[in-house]
C-alpha cells in the first residue's frame, strides 16, 4: 500500500518546501497522529540530508543503520513523532530527539550518546489490569505496566529506557516542575509550572506557569525540576 498525499495538504508540522514535487511521504498508521509526526524517509533525506532519495534512505533503512526508540527500523512509513529518538549506526554515529520549535515544526536537536536509550513520555490515560498492576499509557501509544501503588497521574511524564520501557523516573505536574511548551502560542519554550487548574466542565484543563502565561494541560510535558532531564532546545528559531 503506497502513503503519500499532495504537498501543499501536508501538515504545517512539517518543514518540508510547499513548493516542489506535487507528491510527499505519508506516514504509515502508528503511535503519532500524522499531523504530530514526520516519515522517516522525509526525515532521513530532507531533515538531515543523509540521504539526497527515496532509494538511499530505503538502503540506509534496510542495512540496519537506523534506530528508532532503541530498535531497528527499516520502514520509511513510520512516522517519527514529538520526544522520539533517532539514532544513526556509523560512519555517521549520531543522535538526535524530536521537538517543536518556536513556529509549531517538528524538528530533531542533537543529542549524546548516553541519552539515546532514555525518551520522556506524557501519561495520557491510565487503566488497572486483571492481574493487579496497572498500565499507563503514554503520549506515543506505548503502554508501560506499573506497580498498583504507584501515584502516576494524568499529566505527569515518565523517564523510560527504551526499547525495554523501564521507568527511571518519575516527573510530575506539580508546581516548580520545568516543562517543555509543545503546543499553543508558546510553544518550544520552556517554563515553570506555577499551578493547574481544574475545570469542571467541557473545557480542558489550564497549566498556569511563572512566565505569566497558561495552556492547555495536553500540550505540557514535564520534563524535569531545576533543569531538562533530557536534552530540549529552547524556543528554536522563534
Amino acid at each position: 500500500m503506497t502513503f503519500r498525499l499532495k504537498r501543499g495538504a501536508a501538515p504545517r508540522a512539517w518543514t518540508i518546501p510547499r513548493k516542489g514535487t506535487k507528491w510527499v511521504k505519508r506516514p504509515a498508521p502508528g503511535p503519532h497522529p500524522q499531523e504530530q509526526s514526520v516519515p522517516l524517509q522525509i526525515v532521513l533525506r530532507d531533515l538531515l540530508g543523509v540521504a539526497r532519495s527515496a532509494r538511499e534512505a530505503r538502503i540506509l533503512a534496510r542495512q540496519g543503520s537506523v534506530r528508532l526508540d532503541g530498535r531497528i527500523v527499516t520502514d520509511l512509513d513510520r512516522g517519527v513523532g514529538l520526544m522520539d529518538t533517532l539514532s544513526l549506526a556509523a560512519p555517521t554515529d549520531a543522535h538526535y530527539r524530536m521537538v517543536k520549535n518556536g513556529r509549531g515544526k517538528l524538528v530533531l536537536v542533537r543529542i549524546p550518546s548516553t541519552e539515546a536509550g532514555v525518551k520522556i513520555g506524557q501519561v495520557r490515560r491510565k487503566h488497572s489490569l486483571p492481574s493487579g498492576r496497572l498500565a499507563v499509557t503514554l503520549h506515543d501509544g506505548r503502554n508501560v505496566r506499573v506497580a498498583a501503588n504507584v501515584a502516576y497521574r494524568v499529566g505527569d511524564s515518565l523517564k523510560i529506557e527504551v526499547p525495554g520501557q523501564k521507568v527511571v523516573d518519575h516527573l510530575k505536574l506539580a508546581p516548580g516542575a520545568l516543562a517543555f511548551v509543545a503546543g499553543g502560542s508558546h510553544v518550544g519554550q520552556l517554563a515553570r509550572v506555577d499551578r493547574v487548574e481544574v475545570r469542571n466542565s467541557s473545557q480542558p484543563n489550564l497549566v498556569h506557569f511563572a512566565e505569566g502565561f497558561s495552556t492547555t494541560k495536553e500540550y505540557v510535558f514535564v520534563v524535569g525540576q531545576k533543569n531538562p532531564e533530557v536534552t530540549i532546545a529552547e524556543a528554536i528559531d522563534r
